[in-house]
């Protein structure tokens, strides 16, 4: 998963702590470990992380007036293509000696897909996240990478093409968006799990929630300043969170993603 970072936002301990709660539960999932088997739903967290930081970076940019849609896709192409390749360039040796003829062919189609960002298409076509033939996709992590790049692809343009249409309304459309995204995502839950946990349309509202706080705090500074102070003194929201994930309340056959 590719979280942006810029040096003008400063650093956010905050953030970095809900990065560790998103990731180290799904680590503890994919190890197999009984209590961590909501560990998963980490993956929507890192989303939502995804989306602020995305749209502080761009909002910070546009009112500066120095935001430039080139300049934008360049920054995130230098930043995730090199360590990109280099994940491939280490699985490749392993899948060679590791998997048989047949996983080896559906391997070779990831290292197309990974570096052009629809590894998550692929991987809905192929199965479900949760069949035992994951485990023989050694590049099966990067759908997530491939869901925030698109969002990184079509969100600016969208806000580009809106933001002359004021406060309001630009909101006003981003709420439609988001709640055409999040009926998707209740829709496929149930009809289509794979469709829902995979591919951009039922996801974006999680990315668009994370943009939604970015507005937010972008509009009201006094806003972000209380909210960190509160990250900083209470962990009410990571502990619950946590409980939630270490009792493993959410399972794998629950209909997710779901607010």
């Amino acid at each position: 998963m590719g979280i942006p970072h810029n040096p003008a936002l400063g650093y956010r301990p905050e953030i970095d702590g809900l990065r560790a709660l998103a990731v180290i539960p799904v680590i503890l999932f994919h190890a197999g470990m009984p209590l961590f088997s909501g560990g998963f739903v980490g993956v929507d967290i890192f989303f939502v992380i995804s989306g602020y930081l995305i749209t502080s970076i761009i909002l910070a940019e546009k009112i500066r007036g120095r935001f430039s849609l080139i300049n934008f896709y360049e920054r995130r192409a230098r930043r995730i293509l090199p360590a990109l390749f280099v994940v491939m360039l280490i699985c490749l040796p392993v899948a060679w000696l590791t998997l048989d003829p047949s996983d080896l062919k559906y391997f070779a189609k990831s290292l197309v897909a990974v570096p052009t960002f629809s590894s998550n298409v692929l991987f809905w076509l192929e199965s479900g996240y949760f069949d035992a033939t994951a485990e023989l996709k050694p590049l099966l992590h990067t759908w997530t990478l491939a869901v925030e790049e698109q969002y990184y692809l079509f969100f600016p343009l969208l806000l580009m093409l809106a933001w002359g249409l004021g406060r309001k309304r630009l909101i006003v459309l981003l709420t439609v968006v988001a709640l055409a995204s999040l009926a998707l995502a209740q829709l496929g839950a149930h009809q289509d799990a794979s469709n829902a946990f995979y591919l951009l349309p039922a996801r974006a509202w999680e990315l668009l929630a994370g943009s939604f706080i970015a507005f937010y705090f972008a509009w009201r500074p006094a806003a972000q300043h209380r909210a960190r102070e509160r990250c900083r003194s209470g962990g009410d929201f990571t502990g619950a969170f946590a409980d939630r994930l270490c009792r493993g309340r959410f399972r794998q056959q629950h209909a997710l993603p779901r607010p």
